[in-house]
């Protein structure tokens, strides 16, 4: 009696789906292994893409018509206002990271952004001038400048706020946990959520394992520094290699002001990229960590036990020991 032969398994490897649009000034693109299939993906990215949408309306200092240029014209006045709770959550946010940070980081730099030549939205009379640079800070970090409560999602600061960075942040995060309650990364799924460099991933990449993480040259090279290996987590960059100009003094300047001295900070570096995992507390660290400059970034980097790469404005990289252990290629050990 001849033998039967058992059919050979067949394994279906999960599809790869790709989303891209621009988003709170930056490239936003979703990239989600699905064995659930395409629908899914398509909103998972609905999801994400709504959500986006709501928070740049929500914090953005480049709308006319968003709260926080509502709250930002009327800063000072003392009078609180009602605003969308995602402003509410990033402002408390914002004041909590300034505490954790020892005051480098203060999203109260708006005005010093503007004296600088960063601008957005005119904010009228009421935006009040930035404080004299040569000012002594020290005390400021100390001073209560919000009034927030959030259960009746109103707020009330002293002087206008920028929330760039921990504002995209906060986003990722929460466009993240909708798009994880979608169900989109269930039965093994996976997704990377990328905004401008700062992202957030989970789940098996589409050639399994981690996702592969490029560490941009901030010179502006085609190789990048460095890659790295993501498993579940997310990763920040603060960089001078996009937001920098020629201030009408001359000089050359970028956007990453410290808030003690109101000039751009970070003295020796060009880039400081962070991986943790949340995306918020990621963009708060790797701007913390920029401002201490090269001289004094790497002992406060290890004391906190950050995984931290920075790049100094020699181009040579270097790197905490929680970041060599996620890291999978240098260029200049190739």
């Amino acid at each position: 009696m001849p033998l039967t032969q058992e059919p050979a398994e067949t394994v279906t490897t999960p599809e790869t789906h790709r989303f891209g649009r621009r988003a709170m000034g930056s490239p936003l693109s979703l990239t989600v292994v699905a064995p659930s299939g395409r629908a899914a993906a398509e909103r998972a990215w609905q999801l994400v893409s709504d959500e986006f949408e709501v928070a740049e309306q929500a914090m953005s200092r480049f709308r006319d018509s968003s709260d926080l240029t509502l709250l930002n014209r009327a800063a000072g006045s003392g009078s609180p206002i009602e605003v969308d709770r995602r402003l509410v959550q990033a402002l408390v946010a914002a004041g909590r990271a300034g505490r954790l940070t020892e005051g480098r980081f203060d999203a109260r730099v708006l005005a010093d952004l503007e004296r600088l030549g960063y601008h957005g939205i005119d904010l009228g009379p009421n935006a009040g001038p930035a404080a004299d640079p040569g000012a002594d800070r020290a005390s400021d970090g100390s001073h209560r400048w919000l009034c927030a409560d959030s259960r009746a999602s109103t707020v009330a600061i002293d002087r206008p706020v920028d929330l760039g960075g921990i504002g995209k942040g906060l986003t990722l995060r929460w466009a993240w946990r909708l798009m994880e309650r979608s169900g989109v990364l269930a039965d093994g799924g996976g997704a990377l959520l990328d905004a401008g460099g700062d992202l957030v991933a989970g789940g098996p990449a589409p050639q399994g394992g981690p996702w592969i993480i490029d560490i941009e040259d901030p010179t502006g090279g085609p190789v990048p520094v460095a890659v790295v290996a993501v498993s579940d987590g997310a990763v920040a960059t603060s960089s001078v290699m996009v937001n920098h100009w020629t201030a009408i003094d001359g000089r050359q300047v970028h956007h990453l002001v410290d808030p003690r001295t109101g000039e751009p900070g970070g003295a020796g570096l060009l880039s400081v990229t962070v991986a943790g995992p949340d995306p918020a507390w990621a963009e708060v660290w790797s701007k913390s960590l920029f401002l201490y400059g090269a001289d004094g970034i790497s002992p406060v980097a290890r004391a906190r036990g950050l995984a931290g790469w920075w790049v100094r404005d020699d181009g040579r990289l270097e790197m905490t020991a929680a970041a060599r252990a996620r890291t999978i290629w240098v260029a200049s050990e190739a």
